[in-house]
């Protein structure tokens, strides 16, 4: 099994960076494959993602806080991911993670778990919000809530992707996709 990380940042080592690194150990400490992705929105990047992302069995999103909001760069990358794998996000688990110095976290998650709804895709959580705090890697490693909040989430995808594979064993299988119904409320 093996999850993308996808790092949100235009800092590719930095914060958001840190704390997606303590979710892919915890994953790795689970026996599940990583890998990191700089989500750089650029056509010929996201496609190599998408790729990945096609054959992988969970996927993870981080994001700086910029704004009160996600990075422009992690919101275009997830717009153009949609409308290249978007069928193949459909029921993958799926998380978000955010970094601020001190606030705007939680309108950030609201933003992207808001793209893993819209693709039906189950939202792994943690025993808090999914979020670091610090404004250098070293200072995101100070903030132990923080880490453990990642280590946990990093465990709890690992036992999910477990449990779907348990149950595809045993001749369970996903819900159908239906078409999407669209209603526009203008007459």
């Amino acid at each position: 099994m093996k999850v993308i990380l996808l790092n949100g940042s235009r800092r590719e080592k930095g914060c958001t960076y840190t704390a997606l690194s303590v979710v892919a150990d915890a994953l790795n400490a689970n026996g599940i494959d990583t890998e990191i992705l700089h989500a750089v929105p650029t056509a010929d990047v996201v496609k190599r993602a998408a790729e990945k992302i096609k054959l992988a069995d969970g996927l993870v999103v981080g994001s700086p806080v910029y704004w009160a909001s996600p990075s422009g760069e992690i919101v275009s990358f997830l717009d153009q991911l949609s409308g290249t794998a978007g069928a193949a996000l459909i029921h993958k688990p799926a998380a978000a993670v955010t970094s601020a110095r001190r606030a705007g976290t939680t309108a950030t998650l609201d933003v992207l778990n808001k793209y893993f709804l819209y693709h039906q895709m189950p939202i792994v959580s943690s025993n808090y919000w999914t979020m670091v705090h610090g404004n250098t890697p070293d200072e995101v490693r100070e903030d132990k809530e923080g880490l453990q909040i990642m280590n946990i989430l990093g465990n709890n995808m690992a036992w999910l992707l477990k449990c779907i594979e348990a149950g595809k064993q045993a001749g369970i299988t996903a819900p159908e996709t239906k078409a999407k119904v669209m209603t526009n409320f203008i007459r």
